[in-house]
């Protein structure tokens, strides 16, 4: 096991590498590239609730995401992390610019003031990140396992999508029992179904 996640450190440290070289004006132009494969595909298009993330270090930047899932008339949920005990809640965000604050993770999470919990049976699409994957759904997220409990709670009729860059993509995610797949990744180049 141990072996394992030193492998995964190793990929994490190589997609970090790889991700220096790229400029912003490059990245910016994926960003938009994965943005426009997403807002063209079905299931994302045909989903009323959908699960996004805000993003950590070494994750494809959902910020403008979010923002136009907002003008597809969708609701936007946010997980909430509690690290003490591994969990994450789900939350409905109506006000990117308001219902949003530091969390403990480095990203942004919604306040439990301003936004209420949605159960995790009604996500239609939960848009998953990462730091690597897989062409199999393998994926490497921060090594914290949040997501790795969160998508076998969701519905099986729920697609999970992992958002990555082309250069995010390994031969092969070295996995673990309790590591989860998603079901397609959508990076700038393409859409994978899973094999």
């Amino acid at each position: 096991m141990e072996e394992i996640r030193e492998k995964k450190q190793h990929i994490r440290d190589q997609i970090a590498k790889k991700l220096e070289n790229i400029s912003e004006q490059e990245k910016k132009a994926k960003l938009q590239a994965i943005e426009s494969r997403l807002f063209d595909f079905a299931n994302f298009l045909e989903a009323k609730i959908a699960l996004l993330y805000t993003p950590g270090a070494l994750e494809v930047d959902t910020g403008n995401i979010i923002r136009r899932t907002y003008e597809y008339n969708k609701l936007v949920v946010l997980p909430a992390f509690d690290i003490q005990n591994y969990n994450v809640t789900l939350m409905k965000v109506d006000d990117p610019n308001t219902d949003l604050v530091p969390g403990l993770r480095g990203n942004l999470e919604p306040r439990p003031d301003r936004c209420k919990q949605v159960p995790l049976d009604c996500i239609d699409i939960a848009i998953i990140p990462g730091i690597a994957m897989d062409e199999k759904g393998g994926r490497i997220g921060s090594g914290q396992g949040f997501y790795d409990r969160l998508l076998p709670k969701l519905p099986i009729t729920s697609r999970k999508v992992g958002l990555v860059f082309e250069d995010q993509i390994v031969s092969q995610i070295p996995m673990e029992s309790h590591d989860k797949y998603v079901d397609i990744i959508i990076t700038e180049k393409r859409v994978i179904y899973k094999i």
